[in-house]
Formats: C-alpha cells, sequence, structure tokens
C-alpha cells in the first residue's frame, strides 16, 4: 500500500505539496484542498498506517521512525520541487522529514507548520495516551475535527481509538535531537485562541532554521485551518509563489 493519496492528479504541475495529518487523522482530511489549490501544485497527503485503507498494516511507534519511512517513501516523487504542510502532530513529522530530505541532497523549498509547539519545546505535562478511552474520547472532542465525531460511535470508536492512542503516544513520547538544521524557509500558522500553542510558542519555530522564517495567526481554535481554508491555501499560494 502507497503512503500518499493524491486526489486529482497533475503530470503539468511544478512542484508537489506533501501534507501530513494530525494525530488520529488520516490522509482524507486533505481531500478538500485539491480543488482549491493552484493548478501548478499536486497536493499528496500522507496516509499513515494503521488507519483508513491501511488499517490492516501495522502502526508505527516513534516519530523519527514514521519521518524516516515518510521520507523514503516521499524519494521517488522528488523529480520536481516539494512543499510540507503538516498540522499539528504533523507538523512535527513535516520538520523531521523535512531534515531527512536535506541531508539527502533534497530539501523541500518551504515547511508550513499548522497548530504545533516547535520541535524543542513539546512537553506540556499532559500524557493523553496514558488516559483510559472515555479521557481520549473527550480529548478528541474538545480539541474539534472531523475525528471527534467518528469517535461518539461505539463500533467506530473500536476502529479508531487503537491508531489515535498509539498517534498520542507516538508524539508525546517524541524527543527533539540534535542534527541537521534546516535552512529552507518555514511558516509557522495558528489559531488565535488555540489552546495548546501561543503565538509566543509558535515563535519558537524560529530556531530550528536559517531559512526565512514567517508566523501567521489565523481566527480559530486548534482546528482553525477546516474553517479558514481559503486563507491557508492562499498563504500557501504567496509563501510557493505559485498563481491562485
Amino acid at each position: 500500500m502507497t503512503w500518499f493519496r493524491c486526489a486529482e492528479t497533475r503530470p503539468w504541475a511544478s512542484m508537489r505539496l506533501f501534507c501530513l495529518p494530525h494525530a488520529g487523522g488520516s490522509a482524507v482530511f486533505y481531500r478538500p484542498w485539491a480543488k482549491e489549490v493552484s493548478q501548478a501544485v499536486e497536493v499528496h497527503a500522507v496516509q499513515y498506517p494503521g488507519r483508513a485503507d491501511r488499517l490492516a498494516d501495522a502502526m508505527v511507534t516513534d516519530a523519527h521512525q514514521l519521518a524516516r519511512l515518510v521520507a523514503g517513501a516521499m524519494a521517488p516523487l522528488m523529480d520536481r520541487p516539494a512543499a510540507l504542510f503538516g498540522h499539528s502532530m504533523g507538523a512535527v513529522l513535516a520538520y523531521e522529514v523535512a531534515r531527512l530530505l536535506q541531508e539527502r541532497g533534497s530539501a523541500p523549498v518551504h515547511v508550513f507548520a499548522s497548530g504545533a509547539r516547535p520541535p524543542h519545546d513539546r512537553d506540556d505535562g499532559r500524557r493523553v495516551s496514558d488516559m483510559d478511552d472515555d479521557g481520549v474520547v473527550e480529548e478528541m472532542i474538545e480539541l474539534g475535527g472531523s475525528d471527534a465525531e467518528a469517535l461518539r460511535d461505539p463500533e467506530l470508536r473500536e476502529l479508531v481509538l487503537p491508531y489515535v492512542r498509539n498517534d498520542f503516544a507516538l508524539i508525546e513520547n517524541y524527543e527533539h535531537r540534535d542534527g541537521t538544521r534546516l535552512e529552507v524557509p518555514l511558516t509557522a500558522v495558528i489559531g488565535d485562541s488555540d489552546p495548546h500553542v501561543s503565538e509566543e510558542q509558535a515563535r519558537g519555530w524560529a530556531r530550528v532554521t536559517d531559512g526565512r522564517f514567517a508566523l501567521k495567526v489565523m481566527p480559530g481554535g486548534h482546528f482553525y485551518l477546516t474553517d479558514r481554508q481559503s486563507a491557508v491555501i492562499a498563504e500557501i499560494h504567496r509563501a510557493l509563489e505559485v498563481p491562485a
């Protein structure tokens, strides 16, 4: 099973945008983007194992290993410039994938880190992965996002909870390692009422790259990008300098 879902192939596109989902998320989260993003960009959403059409695939429990697998799977698709967009857990993974790509001589042209604290400032003392099932469900509902609704259904909950818990453990156990420093432009994007990342914390992303840094604050909570999809995509177009 391949690692990427591309809702609309564009052989003529001059650039690829690889999108990494949040904890408990899947590639379908980014499916609506294909209709709105520039024709010059081909969107590939990462499908983590253990969910959706990869339900039978073994889940990955280590963030660094997952980043290596994603970076390896991207190799055949790096025949044109690529950018990375990650939300929440996906932002940290996008950063780690970008480091690996840069080490291998295929650095992305831009990294977008959405709704996340920077890699070196992760520990807020809360461990959702250690909560009981009801606690995990409550956390997901509080965060919002489409996945939360699935957890209200008892049958779906049985399918969804294992990979939701795995993802929370993966990102809560993540530790930033010294090593390759990014040299690419990085844009951090957050919602102004996100309880999990403040504007000051988001500015910390500037410390992980020698490239140009920008911070964009949009109205909304942790899943601000659901309601602000057009504004997020407009920011991507601006940063990548592609026609809308």
